[in-house]
């Protein structure tokens, strides 16, 4: 397959463009409705929370997972769909408990399904969505939208760094924890620094390549994860997103000579052992492209700009808003069309 597509016109790319000024937007939209939720949360103080979501969405539910356990201190658990859509089972343990269900359209049947489910458990069902007059919105207590405008691309780009806004934001009035809350108020520049960082330099790299690892922890391992997902979906390459904790328990076996490893480099103590780690894949031979601070990545054959003076959390939504022009540029390198990937649709209807 051959496309005519220029780096920088399709869909993606201009739909990613548009994220930084879109999430500063929603912070100052969504400013008393998320303090209000902030102080709703606090006050009921639930044992625990969930999330419920699916694809580019779940990715975004680890973030809010890792928010919440390290910033706010609830423990939170992933809700799966077909517990409350096909098999009616959720727990009423659930009762006074926040279920937080993350939908770009809000029009999945197994997400309402759940979410259902969940309410009729007694659970306070807050959705975060782009589409406020979708399904999922109408049977939600409270509504967060991510305030992304239409995406149109099957690649979600803006819809996802805005959901990572919203979660940051929620979660920061829920803990009134003063770092996480003080990194908001510069989460434009942030983005726009990382809309202008190169990434692309990259594709040489990778455009051959069949399969990678992608590697983040704490806070960028769910960033990790989105990224593999991209690049399967725009690029049909077969990435697989592993903690770099984790990835030394055997999936190290599989790293090679010329194989490449992209690193999405945690800004805070989840960074440690990070660098031991790329030595280890550089004496192997691995391609190792990596983003993080330089004494954690001195191993790399490709380091790619990223600013690293900035909180944790806004520096691993400025890695995939980097992330995103890569994918781009890959997926037309490799003759495809990411705004169109074979067998994807825009909205998935997962029963």
């Amino acid at each position: 397959m051959t496309t005519t597509t220029l780096k920088g016109a399709t869909k993606m790319a201009q739909e990613a463009n548009e994220a930084p000024a879109r999430a500063a937007a929603q912070l100052q939209l969504n400013a008393d409705l998320v303090r209000a939720a902030g102080e709703r949360l606090r006050e009921l103080a639930p044992p625990f929370a969930a999330t419920l979501a699916r694809g580019s969405s779940d990715q975004a539910a680890a973030f809010a997972k890792f928010l919440l356990e390290t910033y706010a201190g609830v423990p939170t658990l992933s809700h799966a769909p077909s517990v409350g859509s096909l098999y009616q089972a959720t727990s009423s343990r659930f009762a006074g408990v926040p279920l937080i269900a993350i939908s770009q359209s809000g029009g999945s049947p197994d997400l309402i399904a759940a979410a259902e489910d969940a309410k009729r458990q007694g659970a306070l069902v807050i959705a975060i969505v782009n589409v406020v007059d979708s399904p999922l919105a109408e049977r939600a207590d409270i509504v967060i939208p991510v305030h992304a405008g239409s995406e149109t691309s099957v690649a979600a780009t803006k819809s996802f760094v805005c959901t990572l806004v919203a979660l940051a934001h929620l979660v920061a009035e829920w803990s009134q924890d003063a770092g996480l809350l003080a990194a908001l108020g510069t989460i434009g520049d942030v983005l726009h620094n990382a809309a202008d960082a190169d990434w692309t330099q990259a594709v040489p790299l990778l455009r051959d390549a069949d399969d990678m690892l992608v590697l983040g922890r704490g806070p960028t391992l769910p960033i990790a994860g989105e990224a593999a997902l991209k690049l399967k979906e725009t690029s049909s390459l077969h990435a697989e997103a592993f903690s770099s904790a984790e990835v030394a328990h055997g999936p190290m076996t599989l790293v090679g000579e010329g194989d490449p490893v992209l690193v999405l480099a945690p800004l805070d103590v989840a960074r440690t052992g990070l660098r031991e780690r790329l030595e280890d894949f550089a004496a192997r031979g691995a391609r190792v492209i990596a983003a993080g601070l330089p004494e954690d990545i001195a191993a790399a054959q490709l380091v790619l700009p990223m600013r690293t003076d900035v909180h944790p959390a806004a520096g691993a939504i400025a890695q995939i808003q980097s992330f995103y022009a890569l994918a781009e540029a890959l997926s037309l390198a490799r003759g495809r069309n990411p705004d169109s990937p074979p067998h994807l649709n825009k909205v998935t209807r997962t029963l």
